[in-house]
């Protein structure tokens, strides 16, 4: 069985890689030959672990080839997904569906026929049915399929959520596609992956449906954070507690700066879009949409309001990408706090292990440092930004040498109050009590929980 993945960003690399990795013959597509260049030496063009190792694996194997040549590569191809970028359009928000119809055209006059054509992007409900009609245009005499199958992959764990899903989502028309990818996906059922199999609306509705739930979460548990500092509570204990409720959940209630990525914003406004376009307005997504943008610029001031003197204050920014082990900075919260601290006029030095190539382009006017103890040199308010495994175990007094001032305000809150201790430092988190390490108090209460 021969797959082809156009599209060489990170949905097509990562599926293309673990496709290979199951024993089938894959050939990534990409219209970029600089990026096809790349990966034919063994460059990836993103930062995901483990990722580099599976590649260089499968290549080696002869299972995994990459090229620009769409029409060589699809013409004895059984499946051909389609994982190109369907960014927000400016405007409106609705999902550009651009580039998905021009690989649709391309494919049209590539494939055999029989080939099943998979729409792997995330796309509004109804693009698998505009896909059709595109292709059965540029070829009325072909017999082919068209199927949805959206991925459900997290930055920075994609392999894992590949190769061990919480569930595998096909939308198809016909019995073919149906066939073809239970086939594909064969090598999961040894792991007792559950597959979804339902109509081509249901299909792209369950990916948006999806993302849009999960922001709703990260928002409900901020807007939590925010009451608890108002009456000295502590989300923390609060977010654990509902969790453990099987009807919530513990998943996606973390207080913190807001959601960013490639996924998330892009995808709730496309969703609240689409129900506008079809009278059937969802109002608590478009109000999820407003409190993350406002939350970005309201912790913002926060920082500011830390600061005696803006005109002459220093902060150093720990990690710019939108979560840990990625080096994606899309509509990270980075690209909305610091600009706005910049503003003010505040001096900003910033560091990420992972993220400095792709965020330097987009934060002008700021510092780099290598590590978190030189960015913190002279600073008067350190600022934990990105929840990066190194900055977990920081020894909070090196840290607090080096600075001008002593407040870290810890906006994912990674640190409990005893590590704290004999650090000096004024700690501000979210959703939790205020601590000054100088002074007397110097832990918040911890729940204990007891299982019987």
């Amino acid at each position: 069985m021969k797959l082809v993945m156009v599209g060489s960003g990170y949905v097509g690399l990562v599926s293309g890689v673990c496709f290979a990795d199951f024993g089938f013959d894959v050939v990534c597509v990409d219209v970029d030959e600089a990026k096809i260049a790349r990966l034919e030496t063994g460059e990836l063009p993103i930062y995901e672990p483990g990722l580099d190792q599976l590649m260089a694996e499968n290549v080696s194997a002869g299972r995994l080839t990459f090229s620009t040549d769409l029409a060589t590569a699809a013409a004895d191809a059984d499946l051909v997904f389609i994982a190109v970028g369907t960014p927000s359009r400016r405007g409106d928000g609705e999902a550009d569906l651009t580039y998905v119809f021009a690989a649709a055209k391309e494919v049209a006059h590539a494939i055999k026929p029989g080939t099943v054509v998979v729409i792997k992007s995330t796309v509004v409900v109804g693009t698998c049915r505009k896909v059709r009609e595109i292709i059965a245009a540029e070829r009325p005499d072909l017999e082919f399929s068209v199927a949805s199958n959206p991925e459900f992959l997290r930055e920075g764990s994609a392999i894992e959520d590949f190769m061990r899903p919480d569930r595998v989502v096909i939308g198809v028309h016909d019995k073919r596609a149906e066939v073809a990818l239970r086939r594909a996906y064969r090598p999961l059922y040894l792991r007792d992956s559950p597959m979804v199999v339902t109509s081509l609306e249901n299909a792209e509705i369950i990916k948006y449906a999806s993302n849009a739930f999960l922001a709703l979460k990260v928002t409900f548990i901020n807007e939590v954070a925010d009451l608890c500092e108002a009456v000295d509570g502590n989300v923390q204990e609060v977010a654990r507690a509902i969790g453990l409720d099987g009807r919530i959940g513990s998943k996606f209630l973390h207080a913190g700066p807001g959601f960013g990525g490639s996924c998330f914003p892009k995808d709730t406004r496309a969703f609240a879009a689409t129900g506008h376009k079809h009278g059937s307005r969802l109002r608590l997504i478009e109000a999820v949409i407003d409190i993350n943008e406002s939350r970005k610029r309201r912790l913002a001031d926060r920082i500011l309001e830390e600061l005696e003197s803006v005109s002459q204050a220093k902060v150093a920014v720990l990690g710019v990408a939108f979560k840990p082990n990625t080096d994606d900075v899309r509509e990270a919260p980075s690209l909305d706090i610091i600009p706005r601290l910049v503003g003010a006029g505040v001096s900003v030095v910033a560091h990420d292990p992972e993220a400095r190539q792709q965020a330097e382009p987009l934060l002008k006017g700021i510092g780099w440092a290598d590590d978190a103890y030189e960015a913190a040199e002279g600073v008067d308010v350190v600022v934990v930004l990105t929840e990066w495994n190194e900055y977990r175990g920081l020894n909070l007094r090196k840290l607090a040498s080096r600075m001008r001032g002593r407040t870290m305000v810890d906006l994912r809150n990674i640190y409990r109050a005893d590590d704290l201790a004999g650090s000096g430092l004024v700690y501000i988190s979210i959703g939790r009590p205020r601590i000054d390490s100088g002074s007397e108090q110097s832990s918040f209460s911890e729940t204990e929980l007891v299982q019987h």
